[in-house]
């Protein structure tokens, strides 16, 4: 996470990364041949596995690759729109539980945001490749929040942020400003490649409340979710388009 940078600040880079907000409408209809996820030997929770197959077998995410980010479990798994898992790692998370942004918190310096703001938002967002205000490459998350996924920084020792990493549970990966913290190499090979190559949604999955609630996933092989789902697309008559944006700063 680092202070709110204005896209004037950074001619070019800003405006090459922006893009425009949808307003939601109804749910995707189910593709007829859709892409299915597969996860490998890596193990999932079944509400990470749920989100990925909903977004990809209801073309929720507009033929782009499928970024989850698990925040319970601390793991991001990064697909290919056809569903092939790209790689799986695990991530650090903003040190507060919950799944909303403080109004106004992406404008704060980082010694004012307070304990109880650092989260990391809970949401469907379009990730987009840009810079920070120290000129480092990201990809956005939720650019008003100033919440982007990056490349791990070891920078103070006391927060051990390479050990949080390498542990096996997830209860020590919530250190950081809201920001999404994740290894080098995952960064650098899988995430930052994919959202270049072929752009991606990114789902992160909530703390408190339910995919469901949040972006509103539902489990596809249920047969009366999907009666209810095709009802409810055949009555609104348009797929949903895009909800939540990444556009600007990062913290």
């Amino acid at each position: 996470m680092f202070a709110r940078l204005h896209p004037l600040l950074i001619p070019a880079v800003a405006l090459a990364f922006a893009a425009p907000v949808c307003a939601a409408t109804a749910p995707p209809p189910l593709q007829a041949v859709a892409p299915v996820p597969h996860f490998g030997a890596e193990p999932v929770s079944s509400e990470a596995r749920q989100t990925a197959r909903w977004a990809l077998r209801s073309g929720d995410n507009g033929r782009r690759a499928v970024v989850v980010v698990d925040k319970k479990n601390a793991k991001a798994f990064v697909f290919d729109p056809r569903g092939t898992l790209q790689g799986a790692a695990p991530v650090l998370l903003g040190s507060a539980i919950g799944d909303h942004t403080v109004p106004g918190v992406g404008d704060k310096p980082l010694s004012q945001v307070r304990p109880e703001e650092r989260t990391t938002p809970a949401g469907r967002f379009i990730a987009e490749m840009g810079v920070n205000s120290h000129g480092e490459d990201v990809v956005w998350v939720d650019y008003d929040a100033a919440v982007s996924m990056h490349r791990v920084r070891p920078n103070v020792k006391a927060e051990r942020r390479l050990e949080r990493l390498a542990s096996k549970t997830p209860a020590d990966n919530r250190i950081s400003f809201g920001c999404i913290n994740l290894p080098v190499t995952f960064y650098e090979e899988v995430l930052s490649p994919t959202v270049q190559k072929q752009g991606a949604i990114v789902y992160v999955l909530p703390d408190v409340k339910t995919p469901a609630q949040v972006f509103g996933a539902y489990d596809v092989t249920n047969p009366m979710h999907l009666a209810a789902a095709q009802q409810a697309a055949r009555k609104n008559g348009a797929p949903e388009a895009v909800q939540k944006v990444a556009l600007q700063h990062s913290r």
